[in-house]
């Protein structure tokens, strides 16, 4: 597992236990962390708001993983310093922090939360006889009671795609080095 990432279930609010001298990671260890949910907020919301509205949550959680990603590259250029293979290691750490990021904060977990939100709002118009509102107020609910449920699965599976993929082609160009 790369390091440039963190689960989204071992995001720790309370550093009161930090040890002295380690550095905080804004985009991982403080509330900035949870834009990357803007997205999955935004599918749950989608039957009530504007579709505008929901693009604009894709745009902060985008702001985030880029964020983040150029974070993880200007520390990668600081731990490396002149040595060779410093670009390398930088675009690796950049390349791997955003691919994830991208996967595992906005693509899947966005259409999983839009998935399961139109399938609710399907099944409770053709089960219930709810009114409209109410479906539409049930499905949001539902969406965002998801988010935690597949918060893990989805970290764990791009961990999978990603040592399986693209993490071989970073440990084949470091042999050739």
């Amino acid at each position: 597992m790369c390091e440039c990432h963190m689960d989204k279930e071992k995001l720790n609010m309370d550093h009161s236990e930090e040890t002295p001298g380690k550095s905080v990671d804004i985009y991982r260890d403080t509330w900035v962390r949870f834009l990357g949910y803007a997205n999955e907020v935004g599918e749950s919301f989608r039957a009530l708001v504007p579709v505008s509205l929901v693009w604009a949550t894709y745009g902060v959680s985008t702001a985030y993983v880029t964020a983040d990603a150029v974070d993880k590259g200007r520390k990668a250029a600081v731990a490396h310093g002149d040595n060779p293979g410093r670009t390398t290691r930088v675009a690796v750490a950049v390349v791997d922090t955003f691919v994830w990021q991208a996967l595992a904060s906005v693509i899947i977990p966005g259409f999983t939360i839009n998935r399961v939100c139109a399938a609710s709002l399907y099944l409770l118009g053709r089960t219930t006889k709810l009114p409209l509102p109410v479906r539409k107020w049930t499905t949001t609910a539902i969406g965002l009671s998801a988010i935690p449920f597949i918060i893990t699965p989805i970290d764990r599976s791009v961990d999978f795609l990603l040592d399986s993929s693209l993490r071989k082609l970073y440990e084949a160009g470091e042999k050739h080095e």
